[in-house]
């Protein structure tokens, strides 16, 4: 019995060692998609390329911070409460103004991260970067969405 149940908590922990493992993969491939994608489409030269990099990783890595930060508290309320709707109202609230206030810390740093761009590349080239982005999105969304349906 012994022997079982430590066999069934080394395959559980293999398991979900995989499934971390599979999951750091595809965000590694959708990130160098991403590079791959905005490099085409703003046509960096090699030393834009070279200074654009570096500020571009630390500006989207304060993003996802601040967006995983929201999301993290929001799901931790939601687990302590068991649905959405047991939620209390001061709970809620707290949840909107931590929104708010992450949502005025992305946008700061998002002017930073222009003001440091301007410097680097032209204003074309910033706009071409947000619409790219935005477009990035989409195309990952659609692709998610036609994998899913099959």
């Amino acid at each position: 019995m012994k022997k079982l149940i430590t066999f069934v908590w080394i395959s559980l922990f293999c398991i979900l060692s995989l499934s971390a493992q599979e999951r750091k993969a595809n965000r590694d491939k959708i990130k160098a998609l991403k590079i791959a994608y905005l490099t085409e489409q703003l046509n960096l030269t090699p030393s834009e390329a070279e200074k654009f990099w570096p500020i571009y990783n630390i500006h989207d890595k304060k993003k996802r911070f601040f967006r995983n930060k929201i999301r993290s508290e929001i799901e931790k309320v939601t687990k302590e409460n068991g649905v959405l709707n047991a939620v209390s109202e001061e709970d809620a609230e707290r949840l909107v103004s931590l929104k708010l206030s992450t949502e005025k810390k992305i946008y700061k740093a998002h002017e930073n991260f222009i003001d440091e761009l301007k410097n680097i590349i032209s204003y074309k080239k910033i706009i071409k970067l947000e619409i790219a982005e935005m477009e990035f999105g989409r195309k990952l969304m659609k692709r998610y969405r036609s994998k899913k349906g099959k």
